[in-house]
């Protein structure tokens, strides 16, 4: 059996690669290349596509025997995930660029790219389990052993004959035993920092990359009350998301914070804590996993972002594409552009994005 890995220079997927290997597989490291330095403003140091982790990848693959290639997807990234990133923000949405990576690059052009190398697998370094449940005659997506590092949020896009072809073997594992397995076996990255930001925005400014890559500048407008009163001036839609406190620069009786944003007329609304919270939402794009089709309430555990704890809900298709989700208790800062995600213990029903 042969394995594509695909490899960041991070220890996760490095460890992913020597499991593998140790497990038999005939496998070939590899890295995508996504964007270059001129596209985000600043060196790639700190980032996935840096030469110090490609160096990390290059260096892993030697000591383990496995050959390694480089794919350049920068056209791609830039199509797929950078372009729809910055009009969803224009939107007034705030995107989970991750995920579209996920569904556009890792798992659709690299997928496609185990076929042209004659692998039978694709690996990753996610932190995730795949079953294969006998008598529903399907592959399910579990979260991972160590709850701390679970990514199956990210995953919820994988659809049955991509999951009968995708392993990743660090499911089992906690990460400090994925280190001790890197730092034994001499792995220049085993004590390697874990990347927090979003790769093409390395220093969290979304509005200064915006900006940047759209080569203009988003004008200031009003901040606004829910009657419509103006509170003061924002620095241009973009630099707020739904549920932000902190930046706003406005002084107040009580502590404010975005409940709204509307592109059109350029204003933010603010408002207080309790104007954050609604027991309803809108999934669109969907993609179910566990079943087929959801055609009656169904009981699940649901989260609304990726630190989230995920919170007791009903579901229910509203057509072939739309999940209405109805949660117990009312949730803060439900986000357009977020990922809606379904569990029913730790397997994941299914997911899509939030649009309403």
């Amino acid at each position: 059996m042969k394995a594509l890995i695909a490899m960041s220079g991070g220890v996760d997927s490095s460890v992913a690669a020597f499991i593998m290997k140790k497990k038999g597989y005939d496998c070939t490291g590899c890295t995508m290349r996504l964007y270059e330095n001129d596209m985000i403003g600043k060196d790639l140091l700190d980032t996935c596509c840096s030469l110090e982790n490609t160096q990390d990848a290059r260096s892993v693959c030697d000591r383990i025997g496995i050959p390694y290639k480089i794919f350049h997807f920068e056209n791609l990234f830039t199509e797929e995930v950078i372009e729809p990133f910055a009009a969803a923000y224009e939107r007034g949405h705030t995107p989970n660029p991750c995920i579209e990576c996920n569904r556009c690059l890792k798992f659709d052009h690299l997928y496609s790219k185990m076929d042209e190398a004659g692998c039978d697998v694709l690996v990753t370094g996610h932190y995730a389990m795949i079953t294969y449940d006998e008598e529903k005659k399907r592959y399910l997506l579990h979260k991972a052993r160590d709850a701390k590092k679970d990514q199956s949020y990210v995953l919820y896009m994988l659809t049955q004959e991509m999951l009968s072809r995708i392993c990743f073997p660090l499911g089992e594992y906690t990460k400090d035993e994925i280190r001790k397995i890197a730092a034994e076996n001499g792995f220049v990255n085993a004590q390697k920092h874990d990347s927090q930001d979003i790769c093409f925005v390395p220093d969290g400014k979304y509005g200064e990359f915006l900006e940047r890559y759209r080569k203009t500048t988003y004008p200031e407008g009003d901040f606004k009350d829910k009657e419509g009163r103006v509170l003061g001036r924002h620095k241009g839609y973009v630099r707020y998301t739904i549920g932000q406190r902190k930046g706003l620069g406005i002084s107040a009786e009580c502590p404010l914070y975005v409940t709204d944003i509307d592109p059109v007329s350029n204003t933010v609304t603010l408002g207080k804590n309790e104007d954050l919270f609604s027991n309803e939402l809108i999934a669109g794009n969907i993609n179910l996993i566990s079943v087929d089709r959801i055609d009656e309430p169904m009981r699940v555990k649901a989260k609304i972002r990726y630190r989230q704890t995920e919170q007791p809900a009903t579901v229910i298709m509203t057509d072939e594409d739309h999940i209405k989700v109805t949660f117990d208790e009312p949730q803060r800062a439900i986000t357009k552009g977020q990922a809606a995600v379904f569990y029913d213990g730790d397997t994941v029903v299914g997911g899509g994005t939030i649009i309403g």
